[in-house]
C-alpha cells in the first residue's frame, strides 16, 4: 500500500519550493507538470510514498527542478506569475495532514531575490 510523504512547503517571489521527507529513497520520480505535481519513490524499507498535487497557480514546468539528497526530495517550481503570493500550495482549500508550510524558510519576501538566487545556485551545484 502507498502512503503520502510528509511534504514541507514555502513561497518565494520566483519559486515555490517543496521538500518531501522521505530518507534512503531510491526509485525518485518526480512529474512537474504545468498545473499538477506527482511525486513517488520507496524507501529503505521497500515502503512506497505517492503524492498528487494540484497546484494554486500555474508553474513553468521547464524551469523547473528538483534536488535529491539522503534525507529528502526538494522541488522548486519557477511561478509563471513571479512576485505573485501563493496562500497556499493546493488548489483546493483543504489542508491534507501530510502537507505543512516550512516555517524554517518561510520569510517575509522584502529584498529576498538575493536569498533566492544564492539558493539556486546552491542547488545548481550539486
Amino acid at each position: 500500500p502507498r502512503q503520502p510523504a510528509k511534504t514541507l512547503w514555502y513561497d518565494r517571489p520566483r519559486y515555490v519550493y517543496l521538500e518531501f521527507c522521505v530518507e534512503d529513497s531510491r526509485d525518485v520520480k518526480v512529474v512537474i507538470e504545468n498545473e499538477r505535481l506527482v511525486f513517488s519513490c520507496k524507501n529503505a524499507d521497500g515502503v512506497e510514498f505517492y503524492n498528487e498535487i494540484n497546484l494554486y497557480a500555474r508553474v513553468n514546468s521547464k524551469d523547473s527542478r528538483e534536488k535529491r539528497s539522503d534525507r529528502s526530495i526538494t522541488c522548486f517550481m519557477r511561478k509563471w506569475k513571479e512576485k505573485v503570493a501563493w496562500p497556499r500550495i493546493t488548489k483546493e482549500n483543504i489542508k491534507p495532514a501530510w502537507l505543512s508550510v516550512d516555517f524554517d524558510n518561510w520569510r517575509d519576501w522584502e529584498g529576498d531575490e538575493e536569498v533566492e538566487r544564492a539558493m539556486l545556485e546552491q542547488y545548481a551545484e550539486v
